[in-house]
């Protein structure tokens, strides 16, 4: 006599990741279908694991930036410049810093946010399948990187910013090639919303896909344009300027509808408030001025003194060979980076390197939204909220 069994559980598991396409990073995602419905979904983290952190409390204080430059690869100068105000902090020195090296780190980080938020459009349209759209983010992307290499001398990690400043003033040229930008950039941004804001294939794959309500974005701690998409207006900018940003006129996007196409809008809106800032530094810059604080205990003096003060290349070894020590003490510092509150939190013991080096990275906080708002979506919008979160795994592992 057979038994006749009745199945109740008609759902599979799937593993998407942790290969690279179309998950913004080394992750997997475990996801439970019923069919093509997502019935429960489980990020599995950690694969790009460098112990950067740790890596840092092994450097000179001035020496960390060059790996904390490395864990939002996309953003490198929004971590540096977050860590040298928490250093400058413990230093005591954050009154000092010069007028316009401050203006020059808020260039910098504004052209940061939207040579970052220009991957993050293309590479998230790709995943949607509109290509075009990739080329003529990407070409802002390119002009924002030459700007980036001549102040800096790379690409990518520049490792430009310094303790009290920046590392050099601004090249023969760079305000030219600066104005270039400017002028050119509102047609091209007219361009990509052209191709997608009213795109219909666009609209009806990214609206009311993976929504966060405003309370969910709260008490999942959410920053940065994932929260002001859900209708909260904070911005650490605004909420805790640094670096004179309370000096430039300049709005806070939002939306309330909290799915995948506010989020789209808002970094869309983000980066004409960028261009709007990077504007106003630009007419600023026009005044000339000191770019490193004056303190040889910190900052190595200018090489050209060295052949004639013995006390110069005294300070110059010293910073060099062993560094600087830092008053014992503890601070945590965060900026307003392109995916959110970036926080670093430096303990001193009072010795040469950093004691304790922890990070508050945005990405992290904002992909644990993803095991929530994929469930009861399709299958294939798993990629397209993915996209709308904007991870970058660098800081996520870290």
């Amino acid at each position: 006599m057979s038994t006749v069994i009745e199945r109740t559980d008609n759902t599979m598991r799937l593993s998407l990741g942790p290969q690279h396409p179309s998950t913004h990073g080394v992750l997997q995602v475990l996801v439970d279908v019923s069919g093509e419905v997502i019935e429960r979904a489980d990020m599995e983290i950690g694969y790009l694991h460098t112990g950067i952190e740790k890596s840092a409390e092994n450097l000179f204080w001035t020496q960390a930036s060059t790996v904390v430059e490395r864990m939002d690869y996309l953003a490198p100068l929004s971590n540096a410049l977050c860590y040298y105000l928490a250093l400058e902090r413990l230093l005591g020195i954050t009154d000092r810093i010069p007028v316009r090296a401050q203006r020059i780190r808020v260039l910098m980080c504004e052209l940061t946010r939207i040579a970052s938020h220009c991957v993050w459009l293309g590479t998230h349209a790709i995943d949607i399948g509109a290509i075009t759209n990739f080329w003529y983010a990407f070409d802002i992307r390119e002009n924002i990187l030459d700007l980036i290499e001549a102040a800096g001398g790379a690409r990518m990690h520049p490792n430009y910013l310094r303790v009290g400043g920046v590392n050099g003033d601004l090249p023969d040229g760079f305000l030219d090639r600066l104005d270039a930008l400017v002028a050119k950039f509102p047609g091209r941004m007219h361009d990509l919303r052209a191709i997608l804001q009213n795109n219909p294939i666009w609209r009806d794959r990214t609206i009311d896909i993976g929504i966060i309500s405003a309370d969910d974005a709260v008490r999942w701690s959410l920053t940065g344009p994932v929260l002001r998409a859900s209708g909260i207006a904070y911005d650490v900018r605004k909420a805790f300027p640094y670096s004179g940003y309370e000096d430039y006129a300049y709005d806070i996007p939002t939306r309330t509808e909290g799915d995948a196409y506010a989020r789209f809008l808002v970094r869309l809106d983000e980066m004409d408030e960028s261009m709007r800032i990077i504007a106003q530094v630009r007419k600023a810059l026009e005044e000339p001025g000191a770019i490193l604080v004056d303190d040889t205990k910190v900052v190595a003096p200018p090489k050209e003194t060295i052949a004639l003060s013995m006390e110069a290349l005294i300070h110059h070894f010293k910073i060099v060979s062993e560094g600087f020590r830092v008053p014992p003490g503890d601070v945590y510092q965060a900026v307003e980076g392109p995916r959110g509150e970036l926080g670093y939190y430096l303990v001193s013991d009072g010795n040469n390197r950093p004691y304790r080096v922890r990070t508050r990275p945005p990405s992290l906080y904002n992909l644990q939204a993803l095991k929530h708002i994929a469930v009861g979506n399709l299958i294939a919008d798993v990629v397209v909220m993915i996209g709308s979160l904007d991870p970058v795994f660098g800081e996520v592992d870290r």
